[in-house]
């Protein structure tokens, strides 16, 4: 049954409804009542004082009825609430993680895109620059044979010249021989003339040209390979003999200028064939010319100046190194004296008894174990300090508080794995409050504990 309320809008009902005659369930058949009102009011009675506390406590039951169904009202609509906003929250929590992950969706396609746009990027760079280096390498392989073939080219025009300048100057030697040997010729035939003896004016032909053969031989002994300073040694003699003859001649039977004149022709044709000659031989056997010569002693003298050089400056480099290793040790010896005088007194008597002047690594490291029992770099404070900061990594990493002293953690602390022993003290000594003293991080971390074992509790408890 739903009471009415007495009150509407903070307003007292107009017409409150009587209760009339007894009280009857709803199911229960409504008695019919046939009788006509009479149109005369019947005289009211007067109603018990029971009728009265019947209403009253009828009244009162409506009006716990109706604030109970308006307190379960209220708390249905509550609760409502706060499931929709419950709802609304988690909805929200949805879309917020939704969007986070299309964000983050966006900005991976973004970010592997830009990485597509970039290795694309890359990709036609190196391309671009594999095509460079191609063109670069056709152009200089291209400028490359050009210049060999420039160069051959022009080995092949020097050789020409060359050629045809030895060439000429064989021509030009020759018959220039000629041309001497027809000057001196006419002197000597006149100083070997006798009407007597004609055959005597083949004399000078066999001068000249002996002379010419002997040469000749020289030539021959070049091409060779052979010995060729006694055939010119004998063509020279020869070409003497001849200017002795023109010149004793041209100065008895002619005057001094025909005679100095065909003296030296005598010398001059076979001199430059000789000369020709000499060249020829210089240039088989590889000799340089003196201006050749000049500069590789230049060039020699300019490389030992800089092999002493640069071997001075090695020298210089050594002596630096040797300086400063010699300093550096110095300094390290006087830090390891001062920083660890036991292990530096150990190791100096190390040394002595080992026939060391100085106190090498080996030493040292030696000493070191012998005096700390650890290697260099190690000792029991190190050990002490490393195993210190790794129990403070470990901490930080499981998220516990750590304050570098072991944490006190009695009996009494709840959440504990192992069940509480109690030990009462003896009457002498009884506990009183006050008389443990816990550290910092040991009063946090049972503040922590009581705290989760409360919420443990209260939620068994719920469910």
């Amino acid at each position: 049954m739903t009471a009415s309320p007495p009150k509407v809008n903070g307003h007292t009902r107009p017409q409150p409804v009587p209760v009339l005659g007894d009280w009857q369930p709803i199911g229960a058949a409504a008695t019919p009542t046939t009788e006509p009102k009479s149109a005369v009011p019947e005289p009211v009675e007067a109603q018990p004082e029971s009728d009265i506390i019947a209403q009253a406590q009828a009244e009162a039951i409506r009006a716990q009825a109706w604030a109970e169904s308006e307190k379960q009202r209220l708390a249905a609509e509550a609760e409502k609430e706060a499931a929709l906003k419950l709802a609304e929250a988690e909805a929200d929590a949805i879309r917020t993680k939704a969007e986070e992950e299309a964000r983050k969706l966006r900005l991976a396609n973004d970010r592997q895109e830009r990485k597509a746009r970039e290795d694309d990027a890359a990709t036609e760079a190196r391309i671009a620059e594999s095509r460079k280096r191609k063109a670069d390498a056709d152009r200089a392989r291209e400028d490359a044979d050009r210049r060999a073939a420039e160069q051959q080219a022009a080995a092949a025009a020097e050789a020409a010249e060359i050629t045809e300048a030895e060439d000429r100057w064989r021509g030009y030697a020759r018959s220039f021989y000629i041309v001497c040997a027809i000057v001196a010729l006419p002197v000597q035939v006149a100083a070997f003339y006798n009407p007597k003896a004609l055959w005597l004016m083949a004399a000078p032909l066999m001068l000249e040209g002996g002379a010419w053969v002997v040469l000749k031989g020289a030539a021959a002994a070049v091409a060779s390979h052979r010995p060729h300073w006694h055939y010119r040694l004998i063509a020279w003699m020869l070409a003497f003999l001849a200017a002795g003859i023109n010149l004793w001649h041209g100065l008895s039977a002619f005057d001094p200028a025909t005679a100095i004149g065909t003296a030296f022709a005598s010398i001059a044709g076979p001199g430059v064939w000789d000369l020709h000659e000499h060249g020829r031989i210089r240039k088989r056997d590889g000799v340089p010319s003196r201006r050749e010569r000049r500069a590789a002693e230049k060039a020699a003298k300019a490389e030992a100046a800089q092999r002493a050089a640069e071997e001075a400056q090695q020298q210089a480099q050594k002596e630096a190194a040797a300086k400063a290793t010699a300093e550096t040790s110095k300094q390290l010896a006087e830090r390891r004296k001062t920083h660890f005088p036991k292990v530096w007194e150990h190791a100096v008597k190390l040394a002595a008894d080992l026939g060391e002047t100085t106190v090498t690594q080996a030493i040292w490291e030696r000493a070191k174990l012998d005096v700390e029992g650890a290697k260099p770099g190690e000792s029991a404070e190190v050990l002490r300090m490393r195993n210190a900061a790794e129990l403070r990594v470990e901490a930080a990493r499981q998220k516990r508080p750590v304050n570098g002293s072991t944490q006190q953690v009695a009996s009494q602390v709840p959440g504990a794995k192992k069940s509480r022993v109690y030990n009462p003290p003896s009457r002498r000594g009884r506990r009183t409050k006050g008389d443990v003293k816990y550290t910092p991080g040991a009063r946090r971390q049972a503040a922590i504990t009581a705290k989760q074992t409360a919420a443990k509790i209260a939620l068994e408890t719920k469910d």
